[in-house]
């Protein structure tokens, strides 16, 4: 019989409330307090749940993460139309910029990214995440790609991720503005690059 992962599985009812209580306190300790000091037992008590419960599914706070991080990739966020490349894509920019600015989610990410380069688990449900976010947007470049203002080839992974890239630079290292501002000049320099040919499949 194949072990499952912690918070891998999906039943309702109770069990599935539960999950939602547990998940919904370690999203809040982790942008209060990071990483570094999330603990099972603070989480099963803030949650209202056993402790025997919250150790026996997720075992670990990397596990814990990992189920957050898959839990969050399953809310599905609409990709922009607005009729051109450069719309689309500065629509995007804006969105990555309101979320990693937003009082709970800033936090959250910067913890999120802290414990994936501490645990294989949660690195591998951060990739995840992002792939899922990324095809969630591809068919922007799709379009673009249909209406002639791409080369054929383009890859639209790395059009997206050099979207999103200088704005977690601005979140995780330099501490620069992530303003609107930020935003469209990240989403500018993409498009030029992409125009330009440079992110071929």
């Amino acid at each position: 019989m194949t072990e499952e992962k912690p918070g891998s599985l999906r039943p309702g009812g109770r069990t599935a409330r539960v999950r939602e209580a547990v998940l919904r306190v370690a999203g809040d300790l982790l942008a209060e307090h990071g990483f570094a000091r999330l603990d099972l037992a603070e989480v099963a008590t803030r949650a209202g749940v056993g402790k025997t419960t919250v150790y026996r599914r997720w075992r670990t706070p990397a596990g814990l993460v990992a189920d957050l991080l898959a839990e969050m990739a399953e809310t599905s966020l609409p990709h922009a139309d607005t009729g051109s490349l450069h719309g689309d894509l500065r629509a995007n920019a804006r969105l990555v910029a309101t979320t990693l600015t937003d009082p709970r989610q800033g936090p959250l990410f910067k913890s999120l990214v802290a414990a994936a380069t501490c645990d294989p688990e949660a690195a591998a449900a951060l990739r995840h995440f992002y792939d899922i976010r990324l095809a969630e947007w591809s068919p922007c470049i799709d379009r673009a790609i249909a209406r002639g203002e791409l080369p054929p080839d383009t890859d639209s992974r790395a059009v997206l991720s050099a979207v999103s890239a200088p704005l977690y630079y601005r979140l995780l290292i330099s501490g620069d503005a992530l303003d609107a501002r930020a935003a469209d000049t990240a989403a500018e320099a993409a498009l030029l690059t992409a125009r330009a040919g440079l992110f071929p499949r």
